[in-house]
């Protein structure tokens, strides 16, 4: 490679990748879950760049070849031309293998989605984004599990979080992107005179704890409250108090759920949003300390603070932070989020690239 620095850097991440394989071809290893999941995760990102490697040392070998008989043969000539363009672009992938990502980038991810000012109106979006982040998943093969929802009287949602699982990859390093305000320009169902009104929805997102044992909570610490759980417009649904709502008394941090019939499933599922609100709470400080706090997701539901504007009456989709603009919004909510995630992607690869050049 014609970068010293990068072949030292793909030099070692190859060494990580051998060390894994071994690690990985231990049986013990898989005897603790929580350790064979990184594991894993990691020798499956450095199978990127150990593919990309062997490809260009492939195209190295096949150019030096064709070099030599260059002068020889105006078809080898070529050829090594080709080859050498084919190089750069495998040397530019290696490069954006190596930017530094997000840690969390390979976990799953809980998504919430809570309703904001404009009452009914911005219930029924909350509703619209939940199916569109679930059409979104179906078409990549992922799966979605609603952990908890508090519907609207009008069929929308107050309040909804959604377990994500991915198969091959993050389901965060995805939906981190969608934190933050998402504003409606429409005419809402409740409207008679016809006129388009502004609402928003706000959305959460945390990364999941891959094991419990990641999280360690202590019974000391947590309080753990239960109720009756509700229906739309607050009706009773259920006679015994199956809801479940858990408070971590250290920091506050409080996840509920109701969605479930029995008392422990709820408990279960509120106790997987805590565990991935504390990690996200971790993360945090832990980024404010290294003097780079994460910005990417607004955390009230304020219009003034939006990320993104779906305009109904243009057919309009508009995300703020990059720029990205189509009018496509009807695809968009069935599902077609490849190309606005993508820019947000795209922006923060170009971001990380620069960083690593200063």
């Amino acid at each position: 490679m014609a970068d010293d620095t990068l072949a030292a850097n793909v030099s070692a991440l190859l060494d990580e990748h051998s060390r894994l394989q071994e690690e990985l071809s231990d049986p013990a290893v898989h005897t603790d879950a929580g350790r064979a999941k990184k594991l894993t995760r990691r020798y499956a990102e450095l199978e990127k760049v150990a593919v990309a490697a062997r490809r260009f040392a492939r195209l190295e070998e096949d150019h030096a070849a064709a070099e030599e008989l260059a002068d020889d043969d105006s078809e080898f000539a070529a050829e090594a031309g080709r080859l050498a363009e084919e190089m750069s672009e495998v040397e530019t992938a290696l490069k954006d293998l190596l930017v530094p990502s997000d840690p969390d980038d390979a976990r799953d991810a809980i998504i919430e989605i809570k309703a904001g000012e404009g009452g009914d109106e911005s219930a029924l979006f909350a509703g619209d984004l939940l199916r569109m982040y679930q059409r979104w998943v179906d078409s990549r093969g992922w799966s979605a599990q609603i952990l908890d929802a508090t519907h609207s009287d009008l069929g929308g949602y107050k309040d909804v979080s959604m377990a994500i699982k991915a198969k091959d990859e993050g389901a965060y390093g995805w939906l981190k992107f969608e934190g933050g305000v998402h504003r409606v320009q429409r005419v809402p169902v409740t409207e008679s005179q016809g006129r388009i009104h502004t609402s928003a929805a706000g959305v959460l997102v945390f990364p999941e704890v891959d094991e419990p044992e990641e999280i360690h909570l202590d019974d000391n610490d947590l309080r753990i409250d239960v109720y009756r759980s509700s229906g739309p417009g607050g009706q009773s649904v259920n006679t015994t108090d199956s809801a479940v709502r858990i408070t971590h008394l250290p920091t506050g941090i409080t996840a509920s759920c109701q969605n479930e019939k029995s008392q422990l499933q709820n408990k279960e599922a509120a106790m997987r949003m805590l565990r991935a609100r504390i990690l996200a709470k971790q993360a945090d400080e832990a980024a404010a300390e290294a003097a780079d706090i994460r910005r990417s997701q607004v955390r009230t539901v304020d219009r003034s603070e939006r990320i993104r504007t779906y305009n109904f009456p243009e057919n309009r989709i508009t995300d703020h932070r990059t720029g990205y603009k189509a009018y496509n919004l009807d695809q968009v909510l069935a599902g077609d989020l490849d190309p606005v995630v993508g820019s947000c992607r795209d922006a923060d690869k170009a971001a990380r690239l620069d960083a690593l050049g200063d």
